[in-house]
């Protein structure tokens, strides 16, 4: 309905919708003055219109133009105006009505549905807590009335959910909720309006559950894998700490990574101490006393090691084992600077004294000269100052008390002793002594005395104040051991003449492990960051959270170890938190962690050469001697195992197959010992001996030992220096008439014993050469034959290579016996296979006619040639090789086992005719075994 208004001579009225009945004049107080002919709207863009219904009465309507929108437009206000017809004929002069003012309302019609404001709703609970309101959904409606434009109701379309919504909206949670039962809901929702018109489209609601909120770190593995060589290795990429909404004003944090299980603490290059301390930079003079035993040095044999941690040489003391250094080792005078080093794990403490190392008489007074050991948690230096003309009170005992001692983790320690100072570096730090006794001097005295380790050497006749309770004896007689030592000592070391320095000892100390951390230039100054001496342990702290979780996002762990030890390092991060009153307002617990150093690739150390040659008697008599490793090569290879893709099937299928395959690749890396052992008897130092030019070692920076059973070099350094000087080493021996033969045995080995070659085995063989005169009535022999055998002696390299079997050799008394026995045993041979040969032959061109023989025999040039220097045993073999030398020879295939000695030694006449009298040999002699 559309309501009309007159507001001068216009009566009210209500007409239908889009119809307005309009009226004429009022006769009773305007006289009739003539016809109403039209009406006019006067307004801009008015969808109406109005029509004359009545000209006489002046009745209208007015209807609209086009359809109307409430939602576009609710309401119209125009004016409109009447005028009659005219006076004339023509309507000229007509008359307007003043203007009417006309209000038009649009109704609303329910035409548009709900439609949510998001296209998803999304909310995070904690378990266990029941919310007044978790979230709100809100949709909205286009109509235009209050009726149809107003959401008066929500609902949950998904069943069996333990929430509810309210007419606003606000979703609740009608239970606890449990994080264990549920991590996430989701839950469909629509919307109503006044008219009952559903939302066109439900919207998904997923409300995530968290467990109770406790701080702590998350986002990072417990297991981190380090691939060995690969660097460093981030640590806590994604890591990010979760306060529970409390308000932080700083941080601090210490992550510590637990290496005492591995070796001495950690992983450190375990080469030989004394090795070490010249890798460090440490002069010359340093004696190392607990030494891994060897065939050279063998004092520690006796004492049990513990293999467990990486070949680490650690030696165990129960309070039962000591050792007796020899005599010679060491040659400290206590009137000189001198330094003991050593690493030391013990604890708990004892009220009894336990010897690490002591220097006591030998027989009869017992007196302890210098000595270090622990007592009821300290470490005790006794220096017993050497006999002098006055006799007043000099410092002799240094007393330290410390944690570390007793502690069961492993420490290394330094004395720098210049008497009477004496400095103590434990882990790198300097301790002063708490305690400093004095006592006079030793008296004079003839009495040798005796270093021992582990406990202290007393002889029981004599009087000693310093010994206590004593234990068994070890050895048998009047002499035991006394103040035993349990615990584990490594790296026990003496250097004489010159301290130690703070560089070299931070050196020894300084794990190849350890935690790292690179900081972001835009986080370095907000965030404090402090190493401990071996880096196994860093502290932050900060008052930014997310600075201070960049800087641990930035924490690594590095290991420069070419081969480090594989198995679990523990992590741990502790953390303190305190809030805006200084006070800790939450409680961090700690994390843990563990990183898994894999396995490393372990390197195959290989040693080769020539195994077998002889050598005249004269080289081995002459100054050089024979040189035993003149070709050695020392190649070091690792496995791994590669994938690959299978190509062949790559193109008959779209999708190629991946292979492994094993390759192996050559590395270099350094080596630390290598041993040159005599088998069989010892050497005789009378007439024989291993040398070497000590010029060449010493400018390598190498070191050599040597005795009856062989040589020793040891010493840090390149595969190609261990070469070059195993090239050098040379047998002499001066007495050659009762030799016939040396062997030797090689063995190098890397990371004090980690990583062994193989047994690289040598034997040389002596000949001696034969007198002319007696072979004169040995029709059989020769002499040209024997003089080149005579100048091809230099090297028969070759020839000992092809033959596999021992060489002997037979003085040259009983040649002209061997050669005559040899002879006819050969020619009953030659004369029984040619027998067999024939019948052979004959049985063959019976059964096949017209095949051809492979085997010509020809006995009408029957020549036999006998080399004097071999005996029956070499010829019988040589013979029943000679079938597979011939077959390799047919094929073209070059000999393997030919070395450049062979080639060098082919050059020469006798060579060459040697090998032409081996090759018509085996041209002479052929052997069928089809028969066989």
């Amino acid at each position: 309905p559309v309501k009309c208004l007159s507001t001068f001579w216009v009566s009210y009225c209500m007409i239908g919708c889009n119809v307005i009945k309009w009226l004429g004049p009022d006769t009773r107080r305007v006289p009739f003055a003539g016809e109403i002919c039209g009406f006019r709207i006067h307004g801009q863009n008015v969808p109406f219109e109005a029509v004359v219904l009545d000209k006489s009465t002046g009745e209208g309507v007015i209807r609209t133009k086009d359809k109307l929108d409430c939602e576009l437009q609710k309401e119209h206000t125009f004016t409109i105006q009447a005028y009659d017809c005219g006076e004339g004929p023509d309507g000229s002069n007509m008359k307007k009505s003043h203007k009417a003012t006309v209000h038009i309302q649009v109704n609303d019609v329910n035409e548009y549905s709900p439609v949510f404001k998001e296209k998803s709703y999304k909310a995070t609970v904690i378990e266990g807590k029941k919310y007044d309101s978790i979230l709100k959904v809100e949709a909205v409606d286009a109509d235009c009335s209050f009726q149809f434009s107003q959401i008066c109701s929500y609902e949950i379309v998904t069943p069996d959910v333990p929430f509810s919504v309210d007419k606003d909206g606000n979703i609740k949670n009608t239970e606890k909720l449990n994080y264990s039962k549920e991590h996430m809901y989701k839950l469909t929702v629509t919307a109503y309006d006044c008219g009952k018109n559903r939302a066109s489209e439900d919207v998904l609601v997923k409300i995530s559950i968290k467990p109770t909120c406790k701080p702590s770190w998350q986002g990072f593995n417990k297991r981190i894998e380090y691939e060995p060589g690969t660097g460093s290795l981030a640590l806590f990429p994604s890591m990010h700490l979760e306060t529970c909404e409390e308000p932080i004003t700083s941080i601090q944090a210490s992550i510590m990574l637990e290496t005492n299980h591995i070796g001495k603490g950690c992983d450190r290059d375990t080469y030989s101490e004394k090795s070490l301390h010249k890798l460090c930079g440490a002069s010359a003079g340093t004696v190392e006393l607990l030494p891994a035993p060897s065939n050279s040095v063998n004092w520690t044999v006796g004492l049990p090691t513990d293999n467990g941690h990486d070949s680490d040489q650690v030696f165990e003391f129960n309070g039962t084992q000591a050792i007796k250094v020899p005599e010679g080792v060491v040659s400290t005078t206590l009137k000189e600077p001198f330094t003991i080093s050593v690493w030391m794990r013990h604890g708990p403490g004892s009220r009894e004294k336990e010897t690490i190392l002591c220097n006591s008489d030998k027989t009869e007074m017992n007196r302890h000269h210098y000595s270090l050991y622990v007592h009821n948690c300290r470490l005790v230096l006794l220096l017993r100052q050497e006999p002098t003309e006055s006799e007043n009170y000099k410092p002799a005992e240094f007393h330290w008390k410390l944690d570390q001692v007793c502690d069961k983790e492993w420490h290394h320690y330094v004395l720098n002793i210049e008497f009477p100072a004496v400095t103590l570096f434990v882990d790198g730090a300097t301790f002063e002594p708490f305690l400093v006794t004095e006592d006079y001097p030793l008296h004079a005295s003839k009495i040798e005395t005796q270093l021992t380790i582990g406990a202290c050497w007393q002889d029981l006749s004599g009087h000693d104040n310093d010994t206590e309770t004593l234990s068994e004896p070890l050895t048998g007689g009047s002499a035991r051991m006394t103040q035993y030592f349990r615990g584990n000592l490594a790296g026990l070391m003496i250097r004489s003449g010159k301290l130690e320095n703070k560089k070299v000892i931070d050196c020894l100390y300084t794990c190849k492990e350890g935690l790292d951390v690179q900081l972001p230039e835009e986080v370095a100054s907000s965030v404090k960051v402090e190493f401990n001496p071996n880096q196994s342990s860093l502290s932050l702290e900060g008052d930014d959270i997310e600075s201070f979780e960049k800087v641990m996002q930035h924490i690594s762990y590095l290991n420069s170890r070419q081969f480090p030890t594989p198995g679990i390092r523990h992590l741990r991060i502790s953390t303190t938190v305190k809030c805006f009153n200084e006070e800790t307002c939450i409680s961090v617990s700690d994390s843990e962690g563990y990183v898994m150093v894999l396995q490393p690739e372990e390197p195959k150390i290989s040693l080769s050469g020539i195994d077998h040659f002889a050598r005249g008697a004269a080289e081995f008599e002459s100054t050089e001697g024979v040189t035993l490793f003149p070709e050695l090569r020392i190649v070091s290879t690792i496995t791994r195992e590669v994938e690959v893709e299978a190509e062949a099937e790559a193109e008959a299928e779209d999708d190629p197959t991946v292979q492994e395959t094993v390759v192996s690749e050559e590395i270099m890396h350094n080596l630390d010992t290598c041993e040159v052992t005599v088998v069989g008897d010892e050497l005789n130092g009378d007439h024989e001996s291993l040398e070497v030019d000590l010029a060449q070692i010493q400018q390598r920076a190498l070191e050599m030992s040597s005795s009856n059973v062989g040589m020793v070099i040891t010493g840090v350094n390149t595969m190609a220096n261990y070469e070059q000087v195993l090239h050098l080493i040379r047998y002499r021996n001066w007495h050659t008439e009762a030799l016939f033969d040396r062997k030797f045995k090689l063995v190098c080995s890397e990371l004090n014993g980690r990583y062994i070659s193989n047994e690289f085995k040598v034997e040389v063989n002596v000949i001696h050469t034969a007198n002319p005169m007696d072979h004169a009535n040995n029709a059989m022999v020769q002499p040209q034959f024997i003089n080149q055998v005579q100048h091809a002696s230099v090297d028969l390299s070759g020839h000992n290579l092809a033959n596999t079997h021992q060489a002997s050799v037979v003085p040259s008394a009983a040649t002209v016996v061997i050669v005559v026995c040899v002879s006819f045993l050969v020619f009953m041979i030659i004369l029984g296979v040619f027998r067999i040969r024939a019948a052979h032959q004959r049985t063959m061109r019976d059964q096949e006619n017209g095949k051809e023989n492979e085997m010509d025999w020809d006995d009408s040039a029957l020549t036999i040639t006998v080399n004097p220097m071999e005996t029956y045993e070499d010829q019988h073999s040589s013979e029943e090789e000679g079938d597979e030398e011939e077959e390799e020879s047919e094929d073209g295939e070059e000999e393997d086992d030919i070395t450049s000695a062979e080639s060098d030694s082919s050059e020469d006449e006798g060579g060459e005719q040697e090998d032409q009298q081996g090759s018509s040999r085996q041209q002479q002699l052929e052997w069928d075994d089809s028969t066989y």
